[in-house]
């Protein structure tokens, strides 16, 4: 039922941005696009998709190999599932995958998970609070998202890096958390626990797999800068690099199906002062792209995955 409203939400802001700037002038920006930079900017779904699998290698245990391709199979059907769950929780499902192939034990393969999706949001939030503090003009509103993207910076920092404030952060989760939800947060504890005693024993592995973390969010925040070249308009790239992960973070709402509606209505507040709403409605068109490619590509993998889980499943009840 959630699912079902998320979808109806998205189309109902799909249906009022298209209505408000006509879905002509939309044909016509892509129908004058520049083909060359198309290809590149939609292309470098290949590229982002190999470093992400390259950090899922690095972050495996030594001794544990998990293989180029299978973590490109793990990071595509992921993928996949996050397109239909809400919050990324695709990539949570990475950790049973690994656990029912026998990669990983259920509570590491959660920990390694648990870390890869930090370093991801840190570095989002990292950048973000790089370009607003460079940005040029800011209102009360660009001073008041510059305050929470960087506190939340420094939230996540500090549960990163002190076991100590992880341990009284989530203490104070579960003692305001209702039943049910305390379980979940309990769990989230003990994970976060193995992940803190996992990675911050191997300093280096911590610094490749934060450093790689940050340029492929480089790499995320560039492929939006060229799809903006590629529908012949233009912003300064800096500036791009404090509106795009804004439009990226609203999307990251759970109240529409894939980001869909909420991404596209920031792209189009965001970037009011650089391109008219028609751009920013084919530039939202195109960042649900680098979503839905790896997902299409995730289609077959998923199967194999889910295939293989069942085997397993019913090998372990024999």
């Amino acid at each position: 039922m959630k699912r079902l409203i998320s979808i109806l939400v998205s189309l109902g802001i799909l249906a009022l941005i298209y209505w408000k700037i006509d879905a002509r002038r939309l044909g016509e920006v892509f129908a004058a696009c520049d083909p060359a930079w198309m290809a590149v900017s939609l292309g470098m779904v290949v590229p982002l998709t190999l470093f992400t699998s390259w950090r899922l290698e690095w972050l495996m245990p030594a001794g544990r190999r998990l293989g180029f391709g299978e973590a490109n199979k793990l990071i595509l059907a992921a993928s996949t599932l996050n397109m239909v769950l809400p919050s990324k929780m695709g990539d949570i499902a990475k950790a049973y995958f690994m656990q029912r192939r026998g990669h990983l034990g259920g509570t590491l393969a959660l920990a390694l998970v648990v870390f890869e999706k930090s370093c991801d949001m840190l570095s989002l939030l990292l950048w973000c609070v790089f370009g607003l503090a460079l940005y040029p003009e800011k209102d009360w509103l660009f001073w008041s998202m510059t305050g929470a993207v960087g506190g939340g910076l420094v939230l996540g920092l500090l549960l990163l890096g002190s076991k100590r404030f992880a341990g009284l952060f989530f203490g104070l989760a579960m003692a305001m958390a209702p039943g049910k939800l305390r379980e979940k947060v309990g769990r989230m504890r003990a994970s976060w626990d193995e992940m803190h005693a996992y990675f911050w024993g191997d300093k280096v592995r911590l610094a490749v797999v934060s450093g790689m973390s940050v340029f492929i969010w480089f790499l995320h925040l560039l492929q939006i800068w060229f799809f903006i070249l590629a529908l012949r308009a233009w912003t300064p790239f800096l500036a791009n690099m404090a509106l795009s992960p804004l439009a990226i973070l609203a999307g990251l709402l759970p109240l529409t199906f894939a980001g869909v509606g909420t991404r596209d209505a920031a792209l189009i507040w965001f970037y009011r002062p650089f391109f008219g709403a028609p751009v920013a409605a084919a530039l939202g068109l195109l960042c649900t792209a680098r979503y839905l490619l790896p997902a299409l590509g995730g289609l077959p993998f998923f199967g194999e995955f889910l295939g293989a889980v069942k085997g397993r499943q019913a090998g372990d009840a024999q």
